[in-house]
């Protein structure tokens, strides 16, 4: 099972205009032109302040093995559109172009570059599209949902449980990975602990219980066999007119008496902030002060603020469909954009994409993103987007650009600047050194501790963070437009 991404070849896994393009543009002699696109988004999920970035270790695992076998030519001389130079050049194809990307866990924000592909031949930036999209936005998405979860637990314990709730497999996998990243204590799913060595844990189900003739029956046979780890599910029948007697009954009869403590019991249903309360009163009289209550069924962060609310008395979370699914908001729009194209001398043409939609016209130019930090407090003040090439003083007042009030004069002082994107690939050859998932889960948590603004990480109406633009930019974008109105 560890070997799963090695075993397999997803080189196909894009969309059929990659393709079509790349054929176009070899075909019109343009394979060798180079060329800068920037993968963004424009919306934060469940309008919140901030999104966890993530995916970027499967990205780079697709680029290194990035080919076309025979069989994939085969398939693509079948449908009849591709000319047979094109398909010579993609049985010899190795990506070649540069990657510049915020490190996992980063937290970002609206309309900021998370990945820069530049000095990249055409076909490169245009084949590697979709599996960029699709690595960075679903594990981006459900980062972001599982660190929303784990901020509302205050510090509970929250278990990863959706793996039979996941849209498959890769869903289930990737998706714990990212619940992870995004601040999850633990997993229900075996190959998650496998490949990422995120801990897998796990009890009972009610078929477990229902298996024997009575609920005591289940209990005292779990206990004997897990006594070190007893956690027993109690909802099958009757929490409190069965359930916790048996549990408690098995606790006396069977645990202590071998110098074990009940560890836990969980529900599955009913009104968890009422249950619990009863329950914790009822194994505080049993002497069984240590026993943790775990819950589980259909929770989020909505639900737990909720229930913090009621003071409801549970330790632990088992959190299934709803953080694997970002059911509340279950589609990460980032997008890939061409931002400019080399010419012959070297330097490049900036593109420009105009809508009606304002908040889809693109920033143009190769750009590099900053994180302005105030020297007093070390929280972020800003990002701010250059051109490549700029440099932002940090020693001296730094002249910014508010594209949403133009006219406002506005300085950066006493301020740090530090660039967020590092590069990834150079001349398509891996630079980075891939953290460590338990590295990159402290970076998240490190960044939202001291970084960044608890306004920011409100549920409800957080602060917008701001997104500046140096002068430079400002006047490249505002000149664009202009020529595109004449």
């Amino acid at each position: 099972m560890a070997n799963v991404k090695e075993e397999r070849n997803l080189s196909m896994l894009m969309d059929f205009y990659e393709l079509t393009m790349s054929n176009g543009y070899f075909v019109l002699g343009k394979k060798d032109k180079r060329v800068a696109f920037d993968m963004f988004y424009r919306k934060n999920p469940d309008n919140g302040g901030f999104v966890v970035c993530a995916g970027l270790e499967q990205l780079i695992d697709y680029i290194q093995n990035l080919h076309f076998t025979e069989d994939d030519i085969e398939y693509l001389r079948s449908k009849k559109m591709f000319s047979e130079d094109f398909l010579k050049y993609l049985l010899d194809f190795k990506f070649s172009g540069d990657i510049y990307a915020v490190p996992e866990g980063t937290i970002v924000f609206p309309n900021t570059p998370l990945v820069t592909v530049k000095n990249c031949p055409l076909i490169d930036a245009q084949l590697i599209e979709t599996m960029l999209l699709l690595t960075i936005n679903h594990q981006s998405l459900i980062a972001t949902k599982a660190n929303r979860i784990v901020r509302a637990a205050e510090g509970k314990v929250v278990m990863e449980f959706g793996a039979r709730r996941a849209q498959g497999a890769d869903a289930a996998i990737y998706g714990t990975r990212a619940c992870y990243i995004g601040g999850a204590h633990s997993t229900a799913t075996v190959s998650a602990d496998i490949m990422f060595g995120i801990p897998a844990v796990g009890t009972m189900a009610h078929s477990f219980v229902q298996f024997f003739d009575t609920e005591y029956d289940a209990f005292k046979a779990y206990a004997e066999v897990y006594p070190d780890n007893c956690v027993l599910l109690i909802d099958t029948y009757d929490v409190l007119d069965s359930g916790i007697v048996n549990a408690i009954k098995v606790a006396k009869e069977v645990l202590e008496p071998k110098g074990y403590r009940l560890k836990g019991v969980r529900i599955d249903s009913g009104d968890l902030a009422y249950l619990s309360k009863k329950l914790r009163k009822i194994l505080d009289a049993a002497g069984c002060e240590d026993c943790k209550i775990v819950v589980s069924n259909s929770v989020d962060e909505y639900l737990i603020r909720s229930l913090n609310k009621q003071d409801a008395k549970i330790d632990s979370y088992g959190i299934g469909e709803r953080m694997i699914t970002s059911k509340s908001d279950p589609v990460f729009g980032g997008v890939y954009k061409l931002v400019a194209v080399m010419r012959e001398d070297g330097t490049y043409e900036p593109k420009i994409k105009v809508s009606e939609n304002v908040e889809k016209i693109t920033n143009p130019g190769v750009k590099e993103l900053w994180r302005i930090y105030d020297r007093d407090t070390g929280y972020s003040m800003a990002d701010l987007l250059t051109l490549e090439g700029e440099e932002v003083n940090d020693e001296e007042p730094y002249a910014y650009m508010d594209e949403i009030k133009p006219w406002k004069r506005r300085k950066f002082t006493n301020f740090k600047a530090e660039k967020l994107q590092k590069p990834i690939f150079i001349q398509g050859e891996l630079v980075y050194e891939k953290p460590s998932l338990d590295e990159i889960r402290q970076y998240v948590k490190d960044q939202l501790e001291n970084k960044i603004w608890s306004e920011e990480q409100r549920f409800e109406n957080p602060h917008s963070h701001y997104v500046d633009f140096s002068p430079a930019l400002y006047e490249l974008k505002t000149n664009l437009l202009s020529e595109y109105n004449k």
